[in-house]
């Protein structure tokens, strides 16, 4: 049975190259298209911060969160989107972990998996 909805996350690391005028720009448009498609819940800015290794020469990003709502199908055309977007240096998309508890059944199959330890 297909999905109606799950929750994602994505993280994009903006280039700093330019100045901050473009990231704004980036930004906003990128805004746009989560909310124009989903349900946007949230974006959180982190702001500059320091990578942990150089990327296109680069020793610091702007980064930015975006948590929505949506079908399946709409993470990959964003996806895409940011990958023949210029000014980005990394973005990753996942899906939430605050997702429902697993069922009864997932959870026995669980149980019968791991190995009894012994009490002595």
């Amino acid at each position: 049975m297909a999905k109606i909805s799950e929750k994602y996350e994505t993280m994009v690391v903006y280039s700093l190259k330019n100045g901050e005028e473009p990231i704004t720009a980036l930004n906003e448009k990128f805004t746009k298209l989560i909310k124009e498609n989903t349900e946007l819940i949230n974006v959180d800015e982190w702001g500059k911060r320091n990578l942990s290794y150089q990327i296109d020469y680069e020793r610091d990003g702007y980064y930015v969160l975006y948590q929505y709502d949506c079908k399946p199908e709409f993470p990959h055309e964003l996806e895409r989107v940011l990958g023949i977007t210029e000014g980005l240096l990394r973005f990753l998309t996942v899906v939430r972990e605050d997702a429902p508890p697993p069922s009864e059944k997932e959870k026995q199959s669980k149980q019968e998996e791991t190995p009894p330890t012994s009490e002595e």
